[in-house]
């Protein structure tokens, strides 16, 4: 039997249980947050506050969170923080009940749920990969449903389920996201337990910080899969700061039609996930994400030009289905390499660079679109997608991914492998000169 056609165990059935409750939640939240900011106050800089403190903890604590979770046992990091989240939103919520919502609350409870996230999250990218050991095969077709749940939860069901519960009282959205962490508690609750990695106990958390940080920079696969996202969030942000700007005034779309383009998206991101694996297995998969790479900032380039919404709508789908491939293929890849007392920090580093290159594209829209028009975002964020493309081709091609594998399989065999503080470089003693391929733009 091969490893494509062994099943998910069952553990995997509850931990995608949990994380789509999970999504169904936040999918209430994210709507339902900036929803409730907004019957506080009309200041931009105060709705905008909210919105940042959600981001924050992954900014000012996403390697640190990551060695916390490498010393700490996954699976009860993850319940732990479920429970602790559906606690902070019952207490949002009864004070939402009782008319004592403010400013400086919601933006509290939005860096207590970001905060809340990067150890649930960061222990979840860690645990999957013992869950499943560490096969590459069952890790993409675990990330493929995942992914597929969470678009579905949080990007469909979520947000009119928060707009619809909000129309009932403040306090009914902020309830149900906490049930969702409360069910989610539970499920993670009954999930075999994980060993706990911890080959450098002794060592000062700061230092285990900097040796997760490091493990990436130094490695070139691992570094081509962490430009991606970085890179690919200044492209995305800066087309998603003039999205609407430019849906009003150049495509002619109200509301509604809005809402549609990014129904579109989200679509083309469902199609994506379930498509990830069987592109992996025909192309290979760094050969595969160069596909998707490429994909995205072609379809950009394409939204870019859009002459109506329904060439816009397209354009969009086609980007949304490079994304959603990308968010499997390439976590993927990293749980299938990455040793298992260096995954906390790995995971955590990738996406910290990650979130702190949002703002810089936010800011790069803006300006761009101020300056030379709404459309230049886009081609601007088009041609830095394939930019990166070409630049990280090197860096991850199929040769050395397959290379790393073969150096993770021999190091959990006891073999010389992917060790920690030696990062691999399939150049040495693998007798091929460096492949071609690249990661997806948000993974």
């Amino acid at each position: 039997m091969t490893a494509y056609q062994r099943k998910l165990t069952a553990g995997f059935g509850r931990l995608w249980s949990a994380q789509t409750v999970s999504s169904l939640g936040d999918g209430v939240s994210h709507a339902a947050l900036p929803l409730l900011a907004l019957s506080l106050t009309r200041e931009p800089m105060a709705l905008a506050a909210v919105t940042a403190a959600g981001t924050l903890p992954w900014v000012l604590f996403g390697v640190l969170g990551g060695a916390l979770v490498d010393r700490w046992e996954r699976r009860r990091t993850m319940w732990v923080t479920d429970v602790a989240r559906a606690v902070l939103l019952a207490t949002a919520a009864a004070a939402a009940a009782l008319g004592e919502l403010s400013i400086a609350l919601l933006a509290a409870v939005a860096f207590l749920l970001g905060l809340g996230g990067l150890f649930f999250d960061t222990a979840a990218t860690a645990y999957l990969p013992d869950l499943l050991d560490r096969d590459p095969a069952l890790l993409e077709r675990a990330n493929s449903r995942l992914r597929g749940a969470q678009t579905a939860a949080s990007g469909f069901a979520g947000p009119p389920a928060g707009s619809a519960l909000l129309a009932l009282g403040r306090a009914v959205p902020l309830l149900a996201d906490a049930v969702s962490f409360a069910l989610s508690a539970l499920l993670v609750r009954s999930l075999p337990a994980m060993p706990r990695p911890v080959p450098q106990a002794g060592e000062p958390l700061l230092r285990q910080a900097r040796a997760g940080a490091s493990y990436v920079f130094r490695d070139r696969l691992l570094l081509g899969l962490a430009l991606r996202p970085a890179v690919g969030n200044i492209a995305f942000l800066a087309v998603e700061t003039v999205l609407a700007l430019f849906a009003h005034e150049r495509l002619g779309t109200g509301a509604f039609g809005f809402g549609l383009l990014l129904t579109a998206e989200a679509a083309g991101g469902l199609l994506g996930a379930g498509i990830a694996s069987f592109l992996g297995r025909r192309l290979g998969t760094g050969a595969a994400l160069t596909c998707t790479a490429v994909t995205e900032g072609l379809a950009i380039l394409g939204l870019a030009a859009a002459p109506d919404a329904y060439t816009a709508a397209l354009a969009l789908a086609v980007c949304g289905a490079g994304m959603g491939a990308t968010m499997v293929l390439g976590p993927s890849l990293r749980q299938a390499v990455v040793p298992a007392h260096l995954m906390g920090r790995v995971a955590s580093t990738s996406r910290m660079l990650a979130m702190c290159a949002a703002p810089f594209g936010a800011f790069l829209g803006g300006w761009l679109a101020d300056a030379y028009g709404v459309r230049a975002p886009l081609y601007a964020a088009g041609g830095l997608l394939l930019g990166m493309t070409a630049v990280t081709a090197s860096m991850t091609g199929n040769r050395r991914v397959e290379a790393a594998l073969r150096g993770a399989a021999a190091g959990r065999n006891g073999g010389p492998g992917h060790e920690a503080g030696r990062p691999s470089d399939p150049a040495e003693g693998a007798g091929h000169r460096d492949g071609d391929f690249v990661e997806g733009a948000a993974g």
